[in-house]
């Protein structure tokens, strides 16, 4: 087990920059075909029926693991054998990807709602395309012991770029308009481009990539695409306890996306007026997150991914009774910043261990497809198993509800402990991989 300081020592490696700033990548382009671009549409006046229809664009973030294989395996010519697979194909979603945000920008949603529609959707394509690779690139250029630090830097660039392409956004096309904003967010872009052009390949043993050379060209693709495609799924079927681990990738969230889910309905009830959750939500939850990914990656490389799953699980689970104590003290602003707080502090620590446990999935050989479909799967609760939330509050009224909320996490809890020994989730991950 690893001192505190040594823990944080990880977070002045110069690779945790490069991770955060892909990190800012990723997160940039999310607001600008979802809460940006619906603010830009309803200002034009778009009805309310297009925009939610809009939401569609996003459905490439959910099934971002059916292509993935693609970028895993497929070799771009001329590029991947200069710049390897990683980097290149990072740099062949990118620059398009600025393209296409610079082309969302241009239009002219009043006149050109399809051709908006359009670019939105490639612009989310390839923004789920670029998590694709970021994700891989970050897991294959970290020793599984700092998997937790790197979780927590690209989180915490992932925020950033979220900021940058909500309020950053905002705030630029308050000054120039939105065809002014969207090309300045097409142009923060080059903040990832830059980053990979600096950042070198990471070394993954060859063997794991060697491609098949059957005789035949019909045998030749066959043989690519079981690797590609077959492959990834079918090692890890063969792991043990896989069905239980499939479990815990989408029930760990759980009670935290039930609870979440009604939070603003909650602060509505109460009285709290969109100033207050606004200005309290936007400081105090984002300081609070960016701490808690912060600690949630140095717990795993002090305690281990076990015991930081743990712990930040069940206080993942506690902070939803902050949302009873909410209710109980009324409209106070000092308590609805702590329920905020606990609420995003804690969720920013189960959010870091979860994502350095799931990067500890992956088999080197198909990092990019086995991470989307892990990430895929985690995502579950938030997209569809939280769905019924309001309906239990209508049926049993918010304290039974939030009660609720905190008893869904006891599953994932009892299940890692269960899984402890049989997944290989017991020792620190710092055992496995002897210090350089």
């Amino acid at each position: 087990m690893k001192s505190w300081r040594a823990a944080l020592e990880v977070y002045r490696d110069r690779r945790m920059l490069a991770i955060l700033c892909m990190g800012f990548s990723s997160g940039l382009p999310l607001p600008l075909v979802f809460a940006t671009l619906s603010f830009w549409l309803r200002e034009v006046g778009v009805s309310r029926t297009a925009i939610g229809l809009f939401v569609l664009a996003g459905l490439s973030y959910s099934f971002k693991f059916v292509w993935s294989p693609f970028i895993d395996r497929l070799p771009i010519p001329l590029l991947t054998r200069r710049m390897g697979r990683r980097r290149s194909w990072a740099i062949v979603i990118q620059l398009p990807l600025m393209a296409a945000i610079f082309a969302l920008g241009s239009t002219e949603p009043k006149t050109q709602l399809a051709v908006t529609a359009l670019l939105a959707v490639i612009v989310a394509f390839l923004s789920a395309s670029q998590d694709i690779v970021i994700d891989a690139y970050r897991i294959e250029l970290l020793k599984p012991d700092e998997q937790g630090a790197g979780a927590a830097a690209t989180q915490w660039g992932y925020r950033f770029g979220m900021l940058a392409g909500g309020t950053g956004a905002y705030d630029a096309a308050e000054l120039g308009g939105w065809h002014f904003a969207y090309s300045i967010m097409a142009a923060l872009m080059l903040i990832g481009i830059v980053t990979i052009l600096l950042t070198r390949e990471p070394q993954v043993p060859t063997a794991a990539l060697a491609p098949p050379r059957p005789a035949g060209r019909r045998q030749r693709i066959a043989a690519w695409a079981r690797v590609a495609i077959i492959e990834p799924f079918a090692d890890f079927m063969q792991r043990s306890s896989w069905g239980g681990i499939l479990c815990l990738i989408v029930l760990y969230k759980l009670g935290e996306a039930l609870a979440g889910t009604m939070s603003t309905p909650l602060y509505q009830e109460l009285g709290f007026t969109k100033d207050e959750v606004g200005n309290i939500g936007k400081v105090v939850g984002l300081v609070a997150t960016l701490a808690g990914v912060a600690a949630g990656g140095t717990l795993v490389a002090r305690l281990g991914l076990f015991r930081a799953l743990l712990f930040a699980g069940v206080l993942q689970m506690s902070a939803n009774l902050l949302y009873i104590a909410l209710l109980l003290a009324g409209h106070s602003n000092v308590m609805l910043g702590a329920s905020i707080f606990g609420e995003n502090f804690t969720g920013g620590m189960a959010s870091a261990a979860f994502v350095a446990y799931l990067s500890s999935l992956c088999n080197i050989a198909f990092t990019a497809t086995q991470y989307a479909l892990f990430s895929s799967l985690a995502a579950v609760p938030a997209r569809f198993l939280s769905a019924p939330s309001g309906w239990l509050v209508d049926r049993f009224d918010w304290i039974p509800f939030f009660l609720f909320a905190t008893l869904a996490c006891l599953p994932s809890l009892f299940l890692l402990v269960w899984l402890r020994r049989r997944a290989g989730i017991d020792a620190p991950p710092a055992d496995a991989v002897p210090a350089e």
